[in-house]
């Protein structure tokens, strides 16, 4: 059964952990959700799709301005053109995007290179499919991985590498060198690249490099992304894939038998937020720069080690100066009698034993909040 093969952490461990901060009043910093609303002009454009627009099945690949509105928003970011129609699919969320990708283009005993922490919904969409993950570990504290565990993993029949940039729990930021590598691997080796870039409007040091903009990887490449992490709507559940034609196929056999469709309202929302001037990127992204510097700086006085992510809206921490065995008691403690809830990211880890050792923190929160749960955090200081 796939049941039997589906990682329990998911949202289970993220519901376990923010209803115990809601039972012990703990001020969560674990789940990456944040703590205010999307901008308005975006909610009424789909308040007003809700009361002018149809409430009908939209077409399954996703309704025309939104389309539109993702393929205008890639040529502003890229300079490239993309087809709308053969090129853009939307979905429910980047979670289903993933999915779908999954099960249209891998077969059972399928290979893929993913690199780790991982997001858990990566090798829960290697198990729907039947295919295998092949770990290769982002090493603790700059999150650099070994070129030849990935050349290993190809050389062995891996036939696809998944890149999350910038890295959820990580915060890192693939550097161009990076990512040129992983495209001649991809070449050499005729890989797939799967890229999630939900983050991609959160960098604050080095640059958001595209993979399928980098010479000869447009038809290898899958991209995918959404409006949640960028708008400040996760609860909207709108994305996207893009790609070439023969890999739009793929991803949309599989999507049209998942949620066949994404609502109307919300999708028209989200036309509208794309079409946001540049300047609301650039707050969005100097805003979450001053809260990963507050954070941050706040947990190295507390005495945590910390090295500032490069992107996203987390930090891994090193919490081993506070004497606890590993991240799960560690984590229980915060909760329980510090009164801040975390993540403990050993779950985001196959086998490496080096999540234990850290703890994840959002930052994706108002300042009131982040100041509050830093005060709460005094707690540790040793004396």
């Amino acid at each position: 059964m796939v049941s039997a093969r589906l990682s329990p952490f998911g949202s289970t461990v993220f519901t376990t952990i923010t209803a115990r901060a809601r039972e012990t009043g703990a001020i969560d910093l674990g789940q990456g959700y944040p703590s205010w609303e999307g901008p308005d002009f975006v909610k009424r454009a789909a308040v007003a799709a809700i009361l002018e627009a149809s409430n009908q099945y939209p077409p399954s690949m996703g309704v025309p301005e939104l389309r539109q509105a993702i393929a205008d928003r890639w040529r502003l970011d890229t300079g490239a053109e993309i087809d709308p129609v053969a090129n853009v699919t939307v979905t429910s969320g980047c979670t289903e995007a993933l999915a779908a990708t999954f099960l249209g283009t891998f077969d059972p005993g399928d290979r893929i290179v993913v690199f780790e922490p991982a997001y858990d919904a990566y090798p829960v969409g290697c198990a729907l499919a039947g295919a295998q993950p092949d770990y290769v570990t982002l090493h603790h504290p700059h999150f650099e991985f070994d070129p030849s565990a990935v050349r290993s993993a190809l050389e062995a029949g891996a036939r696809a590498i998944l890149v999350n940039t910038p890295h959820n729990p990580t915060g890192k930021v693939f550097t161009i060198e990076e990512m040129k590598f992983i495209a001649d691997m991809a070449i050499e080796y005729d890989a797939l690249v799967i890229t999630d870039e939900v983050y991609e409007r959160m960098v604050y040091e080095g640059e958001h490099i595209r993979m399928a903009t980098l010479p000869g990887m447009w038809e290898r490449t899958i991209t995918l992304s959404s409006i949640g992490k960028s708008f400040s709507l996760t609860g909207w559940k709108t994305g996207w894939a893009i790609a070439p034609e023969h890999l739009t196929s793929a991803v949309r056999a599989a999507h049209q038998f998942l949620t066949f469709t994404t609502p109307n309202p919300m999708q028209l929302g989200a036309a509208a937020a794309l079409r946001a001037p540049a300047e609301y990127y650039e707050e969005l992204s100097a805003g979450y720069a001053a809260k990963r510097n507050k954070l941050t700086d706040g947990l190295g006085e507390v005495g945590f080690g910390v090295v500032a992510p490069q992107g996203a809206y987390y930090v891994l921490a090193d919490h081993t100066s506070f004497g606890f065995p590993d991240d799960l008691a560690f984590v229980d403690h915060l909760i329980t009698d510090v009164g801040v809830a975390a993540i403990p990211p050993s779950y985001f880890y196959h086998v490496s034993e080096e999540g234990r050792r850290l703890v994840r923190f959002a930052f994706c929160k108002d300042d009131d909040t982040l100041d509050a749960a830093l005060v709460r955090l005094q707690k540790l200081r040793r004396p």
